[in-house]
C-alpha cells in the first residue's frame, strides 16, 4: 500500500466545494483544512504509487478550483 499526503492551494472560498469533491474518489481517506501556504492536506491510499500519479493527475489537478498541488509520498520504513 502507498500512502501519500497531497498539499492543495484553492481559489477564496471554495474549499467546501473541493472537499465535497475529494470525498468522492476511494482513494481518498481524509482532508483537512489549513491555515498557511496551502488550503488543506489530503490522505491518500492505493496500491501502488503510479495509481496516486494517475488520481492526482486526472482528477485533483483537474478539479475547477484547485490552483496548485504538492505530493508527500511516505517512505517505507520496513
Amino acid at each position: 500500500m502507498t500512502i501519500a499526503y497531497v498539499l492543495l492551494k484553492t481559489d477564496l472560498g471554495s474549499e467546501d466545494k473541493v472537499i465535497e469533491e475529494l470525498k468522492q474518489l476511494e482513494q481518498i481517506k481524509r482532508v483537512e483544512r489549513t491555515f498557511g501556504d496551502y488550503d488543506m492536506v489530503v490522505k491518500m491510499e492505493a496500491e501502488h504509487i503510479e495509481k496516486i500519479r494517475e488520481i492526482i493527475a486526472w482528477n485533483i489537478q483537474k478539479m475547477k478550483n484547485v490552483r496548485a498541488t504538492r505530493t508527500l509520498v511516505k517512505k517505507d520504513t520496513n
